[in-house]
């Protein structure tokens, strides 16, 4: 279970690595964090197994693919029951729009964060998914002028 798992010092400098570095070769890793190549990938190797280290991948620059409009919207449910959030929730996974979306406290019930091409998509988007979306009662939008700081990796010194 994640939060179970007990991190040393080395585990946080190596996890900072990889958050930072993550193309990296373990030699690099491995100098990096003051450890023989062979500590490092057990480490490593340990850390993915435990589920720390939840997977790879690039970070892609969303205008230069075409993406120019981040928006976030917030979405009100008619009902809170299982089925009805249940429901929800089967609409978003398969939104490609939506990158991420969160259970909320307070007046509204989720938050999506959402890219696309431009003002004509997202207006598409919202007429023909999500205001058709089954037990949607309101919804509520901001566009990003400027993006100020969009940092993915997590605050590990909050550990030591």
């Amino acid at each position: 279970m994640a939060g179970d798992t007990q991190f040393d010092r080395t585990d946080l400098r190596l996890l900072a690595e990889i958050q930072q570095h993550g193309r990296a070769t373990n030699a690099e890793l491995a100098a990096r964090v003051n450890l023989s190549p062979s500590a490092c990938l057990r480490r490593v190797q340990r850390l993915e197994s435990e589920g720390v280290i939840a997977g790879y991948g690039a970070r892609l620059e969303p205008r230069q693919i075409g993406l120019g409009l981040q928006a976030f919207v917030r979405v009100q449910l008619e009902k809170h029951d299982q089925h009805a959030i249940g429901v929800f929730a089967d609409s978003v996974l398969i939104w490609d729009e939506v990158v991420a979306c969160h259970a909320l406290t307070g007046d509204m019930d989720y938050l999506l964060h959402i890219y696309v091409r431009d003002l004509e998509h997202f207006s598409s988007f919202l007429l023909d998914k999500l205001l058709n979306a089954a037990g949607v009662a309101d919804v509520n939008s901001s566009f990003v002028l400027r993006t100020v700081k969009d940092f993915r990796a997590l605050p590990l010194s909050q550990l030591e």
